[in-house]
C-alpha cells in the first residue's frame, strides 16, 4: 500500500510539471522548432519532411502557397480516384464471390439430396436382401421338413 501511495505521488508530481509551460511561448513556435516538429509528426513520408525543412528555410509567397495547395489538392483528387477504383474492384470481387457462394450452396444442397437418396436406396436394398433371405429360408425349411416326413413314412 505504501508503494502504491508513493508511486501515485510521483505520478502526480510529474504530471504537474507538464502544465508549467508559458502559454505565450507555447503558441508561437520558431521556424526551427516547426521544422523539427514536422518530421516527428509524420515520419512515414520523407518528401513531406524535406518540403517542410525547405519551407522553413525560405519564406513562402502567396504564389508558392497557391501552388502547394494546388499540388495537395491534385494529390487528394488522385487518391480519391484511386480509392474509387479500388472500391469498384472490391465491389466487383464481392459480387463475384457472392455468386460463387450461391453456386456452391446449390451444389451442396444437390449433393445433400443425392446422399439422402443413396442412403434410402441402400436401406431399401438391404431390406429387400433380408426379405429374400427370409423367403429362401422358409422355402428351404419346407423342403427339408417334407423330405424328413417322407423319409419317415418310408421307414415304417
Amino acid at each position: 500500500m505504501r508503494a502504491f501511495i508513493s508511486t501515485l505521488a510521483l505520478f502526480v508530481a510529474l504530471q504537474s510539471t507538464a502544465w508549467a509551460v508559458d502559454p505565450a511561448t507555447a503558441q508561437t513556435p520558431t521556424p526551427a522548432v516547426a521544422a523539427a516538429a514536422a518530421p516527428a509528426a509524420n515520419p512515414a513520408s520523407a518528401t513531406d519532411t524535406t518540403a517542410a525543412t525547405t519551407a522553413a528555410k525560405k519564406p513562402t509567397t502567396a504564389e508558392e502557397i497557391a501552388k502547394d495547395k494546388a499540388q495537395q489538392e491534385a494529390k487528394v483528387k488522385s487518391l480519391v480516384k484511386d480509392q474509387a477504383s479500388r472500391l469498384q474492384q472490391l465491389e466487383k470481387a464481392n459480387l463475384d464471390a457472392l455468386t460463387q457462394n450461391q453456386e456452391l450452396q446449390l451444389k451442396n444442397d444437390n449433393l445433400a439430396v443425392q446422399v439422402q437418396v443413396l442412403q434410402s436406396e441402400s436401406s431399401a436394398q438391404m431390406f429387400l436382401y433380408g426379405a429374400a433371405t427370409l423367403a429362401g429360408g422358409v422355402i428351404l425349411g419346407f423342403f427339408i421338413a417334407g423330405y424328413i416326413y417322407t423319409k419317415r413314412r418310408r421307414q415304417w
